[in-house]
């Protein structure tokens, strides 16, 4: 059964469970709600959610789980000596798995029966051929082994779907049982419906730390399997970024710092364009600016953050390169000699730090502004002019709210990618031009997942270290500013 249908059944099974218990609860009443401890409508959502939320909670947990359960199976059927030199359990995993969803392309094609697909028999050669007949993603001829793992594998997850979805429809009603045999006159209904609400709360609160947490573990699990290919030192202090995946590594030079150089370097161009131009237009608007020019001004900045980033690439490559490269490439005032359209980390730094001004100004306009009146009156009745209270008082007191709106600005400069790609070229090098074509990390993560390469593969798992780098040495950076805030915060107060 599709999953859509599933959990429409499941909230159908809710609405139903809320209209009877509702009338169950109403009846018991004579039809009086002032007979009832709690309102009507708490009687039904009781019902609602105890016949919903059982059944989505074992949908989840479901699918959760048994891609790791059919994984280690089929996993324990494939012997060693089928893992070739270059190559691992996971790639061969892979392979398993576009086999089986070939099967059931070809069977949905009509390519093959529902017969010959579950076939231990079948010739491999035959269901290769038939597989990239109908269009299935094939790398090489499948193995017999392969094959074989691949039909199990395929027939344990639609078992296990069908059977996930017999048992959801039966947890579902009995929880909607459950909550209409306990619905009568005297049930509290409101405190039962309310803690649930909580709970579910709580609940959606909790959806940030385990979708970081899974975002750390994906990583973390998919850089271990990259350097089990790769050696880990070569990739961290390596000086070139030449990817060539063949054998383990084969010839590649995989080396970060090219691409860690290219990230801080443009991020640096950018924030020392955004932060003063953003800084210094927040101070203006909240303290030098009249009300009608604030109400003109600040929605006319932010518009800027509205810009669909590929836009601020497209006019990096087609203005502000040609631009830069007229004042300043060969004939201008340094000649320069740039490459063709003026890609260069000086024109992405430029285009990205516009792009973060309403970014910083917004936010620190906001943090000056939630600075007390009381602090500016005490300054000025102390003879201090409107700058030296705006240096010395209000500033100080913003000072951790602007840092906050700063790392904001850097987290989105680090990962950034159009603007990278159309203004920055893609040469990933070592070089203390601005005037240079550099790339980012961002920028090489899209280019190794882009196409039609699989997860496991050593090129699509390269792209996992990167992120994973990229990942720590943010979270650091954040770290040293938060230290830096309350240290300063110890100071002032």
């Amino acid at each position: 059964m599709p999953l859509f249908w599933l959990v429409l059944i499941v909230l159908a099974i809710a609405m139903v469970g809320y209209v009877l218990g509702r009338s169950r609860a109403m009846s018991g009443a004579d039809n009086d709600s002032r007979n009832l401890h709690s309102l009507p409508s708490y009687y039904g959502s009781n019902v609602a959610l105890k016949a919903a939320v059982p059944g989505l909670l074992l949908l989840v947990a479901w699918l959760i789980a048994q891609p790791f359960y059919v994984n280690n199976v089929v996993s324990g059927m494939i012997p060693d000596s089928e893992i070739s030199e270059g190559s691992s359990r996971g790639l061969v995993l892979a392979e398993v798995r576009r086999t089986a969803e070939g099967l059931s392309l070809a069977v949905d094609n009509g390519a093959m029966d529902e017969d010959f697909a579950r076939n231990a028999r079948a010739d491999f050669a035959d269901v290769t051929s038939r597989l990239k007949d109908a269009g299935a993603i094939v790398t090489s001829d499948i193995t017999q082994t392969v094959l074989r793992a691949a039909q199990s594998y395929r027939v344990m997850t639609i078992n296990g779907h069908n059977l996930m979805a017999i048992i959801v429809i039966l947890i579902t009603i009995a929880g909607a049982a459950w909550g209409w045999r306990e619905t009568h006159r005297d049930f509290r209904a409101r405190n039962v419906v309310e803690t649930g609400i909580r709970a579910l709360l709580v609940a959606a609160a909790s959806i940030a730390i385990l979708t970081t947490i899974g975002i750390v573990l994906s990583l973390v699990f998919n850089t271990i399997e990259f350097f089990r290919l790769y050696p880990a030192l070569d990739f961290f202090f390596g000086v070139e970024w030449a990817p060539s995946f063949s054998g383990r590594g084969g010839s590649s030079e995989l080396g970060v710092l090219p691409l860690l150089w290219g990230t801080f370097y443009i991020s640096i161009v950018a924030l020392a364009v955004a932060v003063p131009i953003g800084l210094f237009a927040a101070i203006y608007l909240s303290e030098y600016a009249s009300p009608r020019t604030r109400a003109f001004a600040k929605p006319t900045l932010e518009v800027l953050a509205g810009i669909p980033t590929i836009v601020y690439g497209l006019f990096a490559l087609l203005t502000v390169g040609p631009v830069l490269v007229g004042i300043f490439g060969e004939g201008g005032a340094l000649g320069v000699s740039w490459q063709a359209g003026g890609r260069a980390v000086i024109t992405a730094g430029l285009v990205m730090g516009i792009m973060l001004i309403p970014f910083v100004s917004s936010l620190s306009d906001d943090i000056i502004n939630a600075v007390p009146q009381a602090m500016r009156d005490g300054s000025f009745g102390l003879g201090a002019t409107q700058s030296e209270t705006i240096k010395q008082v209000v500033l100080p007191a913003a000072l951790p709210g602007i840092v906050g709106a700063i790392l904001l600005a850097a987290s989105r400069a680090i990962g950034e990618t159009m603007i990278v790609v159309l203004g920055a070229g893609a040469a990933a090098k070592l070089n203390l031009s601005p005037f240079e074509a550099m790339t980012t990390v961002t920028a090489k993560i899209v280019s190794q997942l882009t196409g039609d390469s699989d997860f496991a593969s050593p090129e699509a798992l390269v792209a996992f270290a990167l992120g994973m780098t990229l990942f720590v040495i943010t979270l650091a950076l954040n770290f040293v500013a938060l230290y830096i805030v309350r240290k300063y915060r110890e100071q002032y107060d």
